[in-house]
């Protein structure tokens, strides 16, 4: 346990001076704050020109405008970036480690090959959480600043409040991050198995975009996959659904059994991947 702990130490040390960490806090929310700022000025610009030609369809009973349909938008895209830099990161942590020998005088220190995978996980779910801490904020505070929250009413009645909407995005949010380990895991075999840290981000980048494109074709054994409950450029996850039910709009389907294996499958699956890695770290010439 002191070595695991010393090897964090080291790997957070790195972090806090590595700009991959850094873009990987910060270009989730770059993105999301420049996405809001462009569809509220569309926005603007439409109304602008309904209001000048006199053409708009709508009348003073027109839905309410809210933020909560913005803010899961939001939160969507800033998780499918986050989704596709943790690939990356942890791609390249373990293999450019041994590509520039750091990773012998790592040996060499006493740390083993196991503690060295282990810590920089732990980095990585920290760089993710932290990523995550200000995704969450600048969404919230973003979507606060260009619309208003509040319950989406159309013709003076409620057709969801703001109570129901509150857990449906906490649903989503909840089921949208479970897949995050796994990803962070898949990215870390990636870095053990391949030769180099350019054929390790290139891989595992190039699978996890085949994964994203070909989910769709495994039909009902696609839940069996954690890749199909993350965030993704091709969305099925429950926070893409949670978008259209905080609109208001009532003909969205749940499958109670997708939510449950939602539930289910991406934690076993990052253990299975977490435990791979320790395996054939020990079998891998370096």
């Amino acid at each position: 346990m002191n070595g695991l702990m010393t090897a964090l130490r080291a790997e957070s040390y790195i972090a806090l001076r590595s700009a991959g960490s850094r873009i990987a806090v910060l270009i989730p929310s770059l993105v999301v704050l420049a996405q809001l700022l462009v569809t509220r000025l569309g926005e603007a610009g439409e109304q602008a020109r309904d209001a000048l030609l006199d053409s708009s369809p709508f009348g003073s009973d027109a839905p309410a405008v809210t933020a909560y349909g913005y803010l899961v938008d939001g939160l969507n895209t800033g998780l499918t970036v986050l989704v596709l830099i943790l690939v990356v990161l942890s791609a390249h942590a373990f293999a450019y480690d041994r590509d520039t020998g750091l990773l012998r005088h790592l040996l060499i220190r006493r740390f083993s090959r196991q503690t060295v995978i282990l810590a920089k996980l732990l980095q990585l779910h920290l760089v993710a959480a932290l990523a995550l801490l200000l995704l969450l904020l600048t969404t919230w505070f973003a979507s606060g600043w260009l619309w208003e929250f509040g319950p989406v009413v159309e013709d003076g009645f409620e057709l969801i409040g703001e109570e129901e909407i509150h857990a449906e995005i906490l649903l989503g949010l909840r089921l949208a991050l479970l897949p995050f380990p796994a990803v962070i895991a898949f990215g870390m075999l990636v870095s053990v198995l391949t030769h180099s840290a350019t054929q390790a981000v290139t891989t595992a980048l190039g699978i996890n975009l085949a994964l994203d494109i070909f989910k769709a074709t495994l039909g009902d054994y696609a839940v069996y996959l954690y890749a199909t409950f993350q965030p993704a450029l091709l969305d099925q996850s429950y926070l893409g659904e949670v978008g259209s039910l905080v609109r208001g709009f009532s003909d969205v389907l749940i499958d109670q059994q997708f939510l449950q294996m939602n539930t289910l499958v991406p934690i076993p699956q990052m253990l299975i991947l977490v435990l791979l890695s320790l395996w054939l770290v020990r079998r891998r010439p370096l």
